[in-house]
């Protein structure tokens, strides 16, 4: 675990939370009431923690990642840099879990890349990929994977238009029948949207 060099820790964590060893933490991150970090867990740097959040064994987390109260992040779940995590908002790990047969050997990776979104009561179901900068609907269940800078919302989880970098939904359809750009009304940001993919235009 990370310290400042005279044995004091140079993150924080509620007394209330148990934090396992081996696992590391990185400087400034903040753990708050009623959590419980598993073993060999990785953690980075400036993170925030809420109320009730559990990382199951060999989950890493990035830097500067948001995590709100009641989630539950399991074995085989990677979040990226500056990825945030709505409340109450759901991992799994298994996609036929039975509680009578053991499937610890058949455990998924989801993949949440850099800077996307997961809404309040989420539910991200295992094997997929969130892309960079994504954004998941309060409420939905994410069945597949989300492309770059798109956003998803129901049940299942659909494409519904695309959002920038800085959170601000652009004037973009989503079918890619033809090349189209936009410039984000918020910070200015400029896209191209070709076959199903945007990317930031120069």
């Amino acid at each position: 675990m990370a310290s400042d060099g005279n044995g004091e820790r140079d993150y924080f964590v509620h007394e209330s939370s148990f934090v396992d060893e081996p696992c590391s933490i990185g400087k400034g991150t903040k753990i708050w009431h009623f959590c419980h970090i598993m073993g060999d867990s990785a953690i980075g740097r400036d993170c925030n923690f809420g109320q009730n959040v559990v990382l199951s064994p060999g989950c890493v987390i990035g830097d500067n990642v948001k995590i709100q109260n009641n989630v539950s992040v399991y074995t085989g779940v990677i979040l990226e840099d500056d990825v945030f995590c709505g409340p109450s908002a759901v991992f799994t790990n298994v996609v036929n879990p039975r509680s009578h047969v053991s499937r610890k050997d058949q455990f998924q990776q989801t993949l949440v890349r850099r800077g996307a979104t997961i809404g309040a009561n989420a539910t991200v179901v295992c094997g997929v990929t969130l892309g960079r900068y994504s954004f998941v609907g309060a409420g939905s269940v994410v069945t597949r994977d989300v492309p770059d800078y798109g956003m998803v919302y129901g049940n299942p989880a659909r494409l519904r238009g695309w959002m920038c970098h800085c959170g601000t939904r652009l004037s973009l359809g989503v079918s890619g029948e033809r090349v189209e750009t936009s410039e984000c009304s918020a910070c200015g940001r400029r896209y191209r949207h070709e076959a199903g993919t945007l990317s930031e235009a120069a």
